[in-house]
């Protein structure tokens, strides 16, 4: 039985309610849930999943739609509701929740505030970014679907006033040594990253932290900022900027996609002008860049390369005495016990990953190495997903594409996208090796490596009951003193019989060997 409920004018923020989606969708005798705003792209997606009564919705209302057997069951599930609005929000309780209204009330609430984060439907998200430039606020803007001509006219406004702009479609930012959005709570250091990935700025902070040094500020800016030539780079060098002038900053680090060559040769020429050793990874980058580097500045091939430098330079360590803490010989030693136990016919990898970066980063590697790996991120055409809902031979996909968020919430923090997948093709006798990550951290799961050890020892059941065996290599992304508690994760995943690598190249470079001795055998 279906049902859907509109609060008119309830404007909550999009993270908020895919979190709140997921609670609601753990409750007893919930088989199917959406808390979203009444958006046109939401309402359709709400539509075409069987519920009826959202018309005349508007994008500032709030639509809950369950799914139960029965109606007491979804009476109960639509009171869950209501009482996970409450108690999820800050401060927790009626009558305490912070729930400003407008930006106007929210500063009422919080008068010393100097940053904004701006969570609303794409067409809205522009005009609420320039009232705060104009209120003196930083921003960081998590919305999408905001035109280049937006974000153009919104760096440059906040340029002119000395404030960031991040985004659009940022989601990670550690300022003055607090998380936003998706991010994890590392140390305070000196080390100062500005990043154009969401994944990649979690993959090097943790590692940094956990290499013993920290971070002074991670700044995101947005996919676009360097990858299109008109909007320059413009966070991505006020970040710099600011990271120079900066006392408790010793240390840069830098990482993108690859950048337009001319913001590429900009980048470099303000990172050679900060007096500042840095560290740049621009992912995936082929061929030389124009202008040379300067004598400052490293390029270097890995995100976790990028975490290994800046530690080394930030403590004045030799470089070789700052590892991740696994040898050449163990890698082998562990790729050799999980090969022996293949069947002939397992020939293939398969990364289900949740976050865009690192499943770039597995992505481009392995293509390079061991050729003809598919994915929805290929650049490659002849290597693009026919249909991104189906793996064929070497696959890494990214669940928290467009493609499988539109009307559910990111697998970072529900995971049933990515467990729904894995035990649809549990039963592909051609798969050698599983390929994950688990990203901890504010905002993510309470509880990833739990969530998904299910469907990985379902996929490893389905390998046995043929006669095979079926490797899951897993990296964690995250630190201990995340909530979510990172050695807690890695021992669930151990437990259940999957190797955990330091690090998301290291996890890669495992399945490919992986497949190398298999091929041995």
């Amino acid at each position: 039985m279906k049902r859907v409920t509109v609060r008119k004018d309830s404007y909550f923020d999009s993270i908020f309610l895919m979190s709140l989606t997921r609670k609601l969708k753990e409750e007893a005798g919930v088989a199917d849930a959406v808390v979203a705003m009444g958006t046109e792209m939401n309402i359709q997606l709400i539509r075409s999943q069987g519920y009826e009564g959202v018309e005349g919705a508007a994008p500032n209302d709030l639509i809950i739609a369950v799914e139960c057997e029965g109606e007491e069951a979804v009476e109960s599930a639509l009171h869950a509701a209501e009482n996970l609005l409450v108690k999820s929000r800050p401060g927790g309780g009626a009558g305490t929740a912070f729930q400003p209204t407008s930006l106007d009330g929210a500063l009422e609430q919080l008068p010393g505030a100097n940053l904004a984060v701006i969570s609303v439907p794409g067409q809205y998200a522009a005009h609420e970014t320039r009232r705060a430039l104009e209120r003196g606020l930083h921003v960081m803007l998590f919305s999408d679907n905001v035109s280049i001509e937006e974000e153009i006219a919104l760096k440059q406004l906040g340029r002119s006033k000395g404030l960031l702009v991040m985004g659009p479609d940022c989601g990670t930012a550690i300022i003055n040594g607090a998380p936003i959005c998706f991010a994890n709570a590392v140390a305070r250091g000196p080390v100062g990253v500005v990043a154009a990935s969401g994944t990649g700025l979690q993959e090097v902070t943790c590692l940094v932290d956990r290499l013993g040094a920290g971070i002074s500020q991670a700044i995101g800016t947005g996919g676009r900022d360097l990858k299109d030539a008109r909007v320059g780079g413009s966070t991505m060098l006020m970040g710099i900027e600011a990271l120079a002038r900066d006392d408790s900053t010793s240390v840069l680090a830098v990482v993108s996609k690859p950048p337009a060559p001319e913001v590429a040769a900009a980048v470099l020429g303000a990172l050679g002008t900060t007096g500042k050793p840095a560290v740049v990874h621009f992912i995936g980058l082929d061929g030389a860049l124009a202008g040379g580097v300067p004598a400052n500045v490293e390029l270097v091939e890995s995100l976790e390369e990028t975490a290994v430098r800046a530690v080394a330079l930030a403590t004045g360590t030799h470089a070789d005495a700052v590892s991740v803490g696994i040898t050449e010989e163990e890698v082998n030693d562990v790729a050799e016990r999980e090969a022996r136990r293949l069947a002939p016919e397992q020939k293939f990898v398969r990364g289900y990953y949740t976050g865009g970066t690192v499943a770039d980063e597995a992505l481009i590697l392995l293509h390079r190495r061991i050729g003809g790996v598919y994915s929805n991120n290929q650049t490659d055409p002849a290597f693009t997903l026919q249909d991104p809902e189906i793996s064929v031979e070497h696959t890494i996909v990214d669940l928290g594409d467009d493609t499988f968020t539109r009307g559910r919430p990111h697998p970072m923090i529900d995971p049933s996208t990515r467990n729904e997948r894995i035990e649809s093709e549990a039963d592909d006798p051609t798969i050698a090796v599983v390929l994950v990550d688990v990203v901890l951290g504010h905002g993510s799961h309470g509880d990833p490596a739990g969530a998904l050890l299910p469907s990985l020892l379902r996929a490893k059941r389905a390998a046995e009951n043929r006669g095979g065996y079926l490797p899951v290599v897993a990296s964690v992304i995250g630190t201990p003193r995340d909530p979510q508690g990172f050695a807690g994760q890695v021992a669930k995943l151990e437990s259940a019989g999957c190797v955990v690598m330091p690090s998301n190249l290291r996890a890669a470079l495992l399945a490919e060997k992986i497949l190398e001795k298999a091929a041995e055998e």
